[in-house]
């Protein structure tokens, strides 16, 4: 059996991580992992996460560079499991996800899938991910409109090889994965919403939201992650 590592990237998460947490341990065996990389949080994320006594779970302070991408990229340097998934820290995952994420890998290097989106301010907006986005598979479709979100992606260990390290000034560590996996392997988009994503005043990204970037900003970073995902090396 393929042994699972869980990759959540934490920073002043104590509203939601026991939730999240408590969604993820049931799904694991005893020989997976929840690799946890915590940025410095200042509230009672750690000791929340240290009261489920549950050696699975490792817990490893940034050294590094902070911020949401070095985070994460911690927590993936750290991981050894066969299979990888990330996660946020204020998700919750349904319970039959792992199970069908891991089937999906059998035929693919990387999976995503689709999530249901609450808005925690007006449950009126919910939607699914998929629908918003547009989502699906190719290189440029995913370069000019990013499809890929961590929080809903699992990938074999081999993609590690070739997607680490992070370009250092990259602002989203799922894009410049989803985008290496596009061109050196194979991706598939599943229409299971096995996640539900909360939109609320902290989080770390505006997965759901339309970008306040400038045309002349968006247009850069992608000549630029272009750029990045053409030079480097499998």
């Amino acid at each position: 059996m393929k042994a699972i590592s869980v990759c959540m990237a934490t920073y002043n998460g104590e509203k939601y991580i026991r939730e999240q947490i408590e969604s993820i341990l049931p799904q694991l065996n005893a020989n997976d992992e929840l690799v946890i990389s915590d940025d410095g949080s200042k509230d009672n994320t750690l000791s929340i996460i240290k009261s489920f006594n549950d050696n699975r779970i490792k817990i490893y302070n940034n050294q590094g560079r902070h911020g949401v991408v070095p985070n994460f990229e911690n927590a993936l340097r750290h991981s050894k499991g066969d299979i990888i998934f990330f996660s946020d820290q204020d998700d919750s995952w349904t319970k039959d996800k792992v199970k069908i994420c891991v089937k999906e890998l059998e035929s693919c290097d990387l999976v995503i899938h689709n999530s249901h989106v609450h808005f925690t301010d007006d449950s009126s907006k919910d939607c699914d991910f998929f629908s918003l986005r547009h989502s699906r598979s190719g290189y440029l479709k995913n370069l000019f409109k990013n499809s890929f979100v961590g929080s809903c992606m699992a990938f074999n260990k081999n993609v590690k090889e070739y997607v680490l390290p992070f370009p250092q000034h990259i602002l989203w560590h799922d894009m410049w994965i989803g985008l290496m996996v596009e061109k050196y392997g194979k991706t598939q988009f599943i229409a299971n919403k096995l996640l539900i994503y909360r939109r609320h005043g902290d989080n770390a990204s505006a997965t759901s939201e339309d970008s306040s970037f400038s045309f002349l900003f968006k247009l850069k970073y992608r000549l630029q992650m272009l750029w990045y995902t053409m030079t480097r090396k499998k």
